[in-house]
């Protein structure tokens, strides 16, 4: 997740608000980033951390072993820093962008397996596949782009209208889905780049992301509607259950079961929902960095890790925090 696209929600919104409420704290907490983080992305383990920090580049952190695996440092242009990053569902390969580049890296050797410049408009957001064998970035003048990077195919995907705040790709490639401020989100094959459903909101598409398995896909806006849709046949499943007259997500991830959603927000809130009802089961807070003004942190990314009996989150603050789900058994 990209806190780029996070600070634009902030100023649209006013939601750097001071939170009334109380909340569960981390049970854990770890820094990876001494001033704060710019981004980051999670494996979809919670096993890497990879984050984007102005005073230390790229940093891939090994969360089993609490150590920097590898620092990273993409060669970008003087007025831009690398704003998104992602790691594939195999841990394989991580991918790190800033406006006009992006950089694919191998997480076993932490070698550069290429760099690539793009020729218009600039990288909103970016995925990438198993085996690092494509990417997928959304652009600002709407375009979305799937390359094969082993064989150099390429295609462009224009449905939307607007620019694209989010993308995200299924673990083998084949499927991709876009989110654009033409308040439409679009499931589609990149092999062919026809669409298979689209999901309508009422205002821009803030957040979209893919379960691994192929069961569900979900897709939020910036204003009124979270939503989970069955890929088969494009069916509603459910909707996230809030009485908040705005809710931003700037995370989301389904766990492995396919029976929960764990969502990230701007206002340091973590949350964990059924999938099926959309009802909430627990919420938490990320704790912000001390000293910061406003005294607030963006959750970046979430995990799920120990089987189900925790949850992994990165947030602006530049820290990694653990929240242990209660009586999580009775959630699978």
């Amino acid at each position: 997740m990209s806190i780029f696209r996070t600070f634009l929600y902030l100023l649209s919104f006013g939601l750097v608000v001071a939170c009334t409420e109380q909340h569960e704290q981390s049970a854990e907490r770890y820094e990876h980033a001494a001033k704060g983080a710019f981004a980051s992305a999670l494996s979809h383990d919670g096993k890497y951390s990879l984050i984007s920090s102005i005073h230390h580049g790229v940093a891939l952190w090994d969360n089993q072993q609490q150590v920097l695996k590898y620092q990273w440092f993409q060669q970008q242009a003087q007025d831009s820093l690398v704003h998104t990053v992602a790691i594939s569902y195999d841990n394989s390969h991580a991918v790190t962008a800033e406006k006009s580049t992006f950089a694919v890296w191998d997480i076993s050797t932490g070698e550069n397996t290429g760099y690539y410049k793009i020729h218009a408009s600039t990288i909103r957001d970016i995925a990438i596949s198993n085996q690092g064998r494509s990417v997928l970035y959304g652009r600002a003048d709407g375009v979305v782009v799937y390359l094969d990077l082993e064989t150099g195919r390429r295609i462009e995907f224009l449905g939307h209208q607007e620019k694209v705040n989010v993308v995200d790709l299924s673990p083998n490639g084949h499927y991709a889905i876009s989110g654009s401020n033409d308040y439409v989100a679009y499931f589609w094959d990149t092999r062919t780049g026809q669409v298979i459903h689209r999901f309508n909101h009422p205002t821009r598409v803030t957040q979209v992301a893919l379960d691994p398995q192929g069961r569900y896909a979900f897709t939020a806006d910036s204003m009124k509607q979270a939503n989970v849709w069955q890929l088969t046949t494009g069916d509603l499943v459910s909707k996230l259950a809030y009485i908040a007259r705005q809710k931003i997500f700037t995370a989301v991830r389904f766990n492995d079961q396919g029976t929960l959603i764990a969502t990230g927000s701007p206002n340091r809130l973590v949350d964990l929902w059924q999938l099926d009802s959309g009802k909430k089961l627990q919420t938490w807070q990320v704790l912000p960095r001390e000293g910061s003004r406003p005294k607030s942190a963006v959750v970046l990314d979430v995990a799920f890790t120990d089987n189900n009996q925790a949850l992994l989150t990165e947030s602006s603050s530049g820290f990694a925090e653990s929240f242990n789900l209660r009586e999580s058994n009775e959630y699978n």
